[in-house]
């Protein structure tokens, strides 16, 4: 826990008290006293007074003090303003509870062996280059691919297996390696308690660079070089790293002769980047079939990281996801010469459908309980930076549906994220139609990304399209056909309206990950912050670390995996500045230190899960 600093408002309000206590009697000894010692300086300096002084003037400075005092308690606007901030965080007390860093007693000289290995510049060296010839292996995903038993652009992943085992001789000669689906890879590392096993997952698979942009890239999109201090190269951080820093703790962990008591499985998936259906989706019936329905202790994925707010680390492990849906709006009219048009051609309608939507977009709403609330819980009692006038709103909001409201407009300027966090956010992303430029289009096109609040579902947004786009049909005598649904017009009409989901990939909003009070939750929280208060980086990162639950706008392989467990946590724990560019960009690159800690806090992770009474 964090323990507030005396404030100027406390010392003030301290110093106040004191004098409003004291009697005539003491004020005037008091005053005396100072006139004593002002005595016997004037008396080394006799140019500091022209005047004697002496006890006379004491019932005049009582009087004046006593006024100070009164203009002070009662007129100065600070002291107010100022006690707020400590009395804030006493009524914040409640909130975001956090749990000690977690250490294994029965391996906690291991770990002290194992940071020295980790700090070596050898041990560094070779895991950077581990990452590095995982990178250079491009194994791209595509949007179009066909089954891995057809499309000859899978292949690309036998290669990549060929590496890892290449690279960690001692993890394939030690654990049971399964190839699902052909690509796809679990591992299995039998433990010796019959208990439920942890999962790690990641994935192998990137997305594509553009070739038109290779010239742009700082170093080559594959190169996989390492410069001294970052790694480039299009999966550096996504999600490669987690594949590799798993099996890098485990082989090092091998190589030590640990053998574990709880059974960790691990799941690779290799096409995360387009719906993950051929990995992830056959790793999950795989799973099921081997283990069974509420069968792992607890999953860690790829997800959030941590962050420096104000000297204190944030780290935000994502315990819930959006949903998401593609919404495909076909706009179906009559052909022909483009001498006679119509008032609207079907692209003058499909961009007034755009403009109409983009006119409504969906408001965010702050909801108590939701995971975005609670981080500004966190914030509110641990982030220094933070306003005192937002921690005052924070602390009202628990109780005042006004003020709640009111913080929910000041985030709105405060937060740049609040909108993508709060709310279903709507991305026009594709477009198409036409044929010629003399025939007027009788089919035109568009597709809407959605990323659907985790306090919504895809249902409600089909209503709310709904009845967005049926006035539009109607004001151009069209029929709206609504997700296999007909309505509008009874009559004939000039056209459709079609509205779909355009790949059948409509998603609800994750379960949300247990927090406060479960086992997983508190595993994992302590093991981030032993990670992070341990930490071997050379810059001025923080030791003191909070924990903070987080939500995905995006989804992960774990959207395959809400049947094997409820504690799925999505995490990799890579600083915010740890990545050079981001992801999907170019010159993704990511900082080698920061990987580093990815292998301890993996390490760590696998240690603290191995006999501990906080997971099953």
């Amino acid at each position: 826990m964090v323990a507030p600093t005396t404030s100027l408002a406390d010392r003030r309000a301290h110093a106040n008290d004191q004098a409003s206590s004291l009697s005539p009697a003491d004020f005037a000894a008091s005053a005396d006293k100072v006139d004593c010692e002002r005595g016997a300086i004037d008396q080394q300096f006799p140019s500091r007074s022209s005047q004697p002084v002496t006890g006379c003037s004491t019932l005049l400075r009582f009087v004046v003090l006593l006024g100070l005092v009164f203009l002070v308690q009662h007129f100065w606007p600070f002291p107010s303003l100022l006690q707020w901030e400590s009395e804030s965080v006493a009524g914040l007390d409640d909130l975001c509870p956090q749990v000690e860093a977690l250490t294994p007693p029965q391996h906690e000289a291991l770990l002290r062996s194992l940071d020295q290995e980790f700090g070596s510049t050898e041990f560094k060296l070779k895991a950077y280059e581990s990452l590095g010839g995982a990178v250079r292996i491009p194994t791209e995903s595509y949007d179009d691919l066909g089954l891995p038993s057809e499309d000859p652009r899978w292949e690309i992943e036998a290669k990549f297996h060929e590496y890892l085992e290449s690279r960690f001789p001692k993890v394939h000669a030690n654990l049971k390696r399964t190839k699902v689906n052909t690509y796809a890879l679990v591992y299995k590392w039998k433990g010796t308690a019959n208990v439920k096993p942890l999962l790690l997952a990641a994935h192998m698979d990137v997305v594509p660079v553009n070739p038109s942009t290779y010239d742009d890239w700082t170093n080559p999109p594959y190169s996989g070089y390492y410069d001294g201090e970052w790694i480039w190269g299009r999966g550096s951080c996504d999600d490669k790293p987690g594949v590799i820093g798993i099996l890098t703790a485990i082989e090092t962990l091998l190589e030590r002769g640990f053998v574990p008591s709880r059974t960790v499985l691990l799941a690779f998936g290799v096409d995360e980047e387009v719906t993950g259906h051929e990995g992830a989706g056959a790793i999950n019936k795989y799973l099921l079939e081997a283990y069974g329905t509420d069968s792992i202790a607890m999953l860690v994925d790829e997800g959030g990281g941590y962050d420096d707010l104000g000297g204190t680390v944030f780290a935000t492990p994502a315990v819930a996801e959006k949903g998401y849906m593609d919404i495909r709006m076909d706009v179906l009219t009559p052909g022909g010469h483009s001498s006679r048009p119509p008032k609207h051609t079907g692209i003058g309608i499909l961009a007034g459908l755009i403009t109409e939507l983009e006119a409504h977009p969906h408001e965010p709403e702050l909801a108590r309980g939701r995971t975005y609330y609670q981080g500004l819980e966190c914030r509110a009692k641990y982030d220094t930076s933070f306003p005192a006038s937002m921690r005052k709103l924070v602390q009202q909001s628990q109780t005042s549906d006004a003020k709640l409201r009111e913080l929910q407009d000041v985030l709105i300027d405060f937060d740049p994220m609040f909108y993508a966090m709060s709310g279903t956010t709507q991305a026009i992303d594709l477009i198409g139609g036409g044929v010629k430029v003399n025939a007027l289009p009788e089919a035109v096109w568009a597709v809407a990304n959605y990323r659907i609040a985790d306090y919504s579902s895809p249902a409600e947004l089909m209503d709310r399209l709904i009845d967005i786009i049926l006035p539009v049909a109607a004001k151009h005598n069209m029929t709206l056909e609504a997700f296999g649904k007909t309505m509008g017009l009874e009559g004939p009409s000039w056209g459709t309206i079609r509205l779909s989901d355009a790949y059948n990939t409509s998603l609800a909003p994750a379960p949300v990950t247990p927090t406060t009070g479960s086992g997983p939750y508190e595993l994992l929280s302590g093991t981030i912050r032993s990670t992070l208060e341990t930490h071997l980086r050379k810059d001025s990162l923080p030791m003191t670390a909070i924990v903070s639950p987080g939500l995905l706008n995006g989804n992960t392989d774990t959207l395959y995996y809400w049947n094997l467990t409820k504690h799925i946590f999505r995490y990799s724990h890579l600083g915010a500045a740890d990545a050079f560019n981001g992801e999907h960009t170019i010159n993704e690159a990511i900082r080698a230190e920061g990987f580093l800690e990815q292998i301890r806090f993996l390490t760590r992770l696998i240690l603290n899960a191995d006999q501990s009474d906080l997971l099953e």
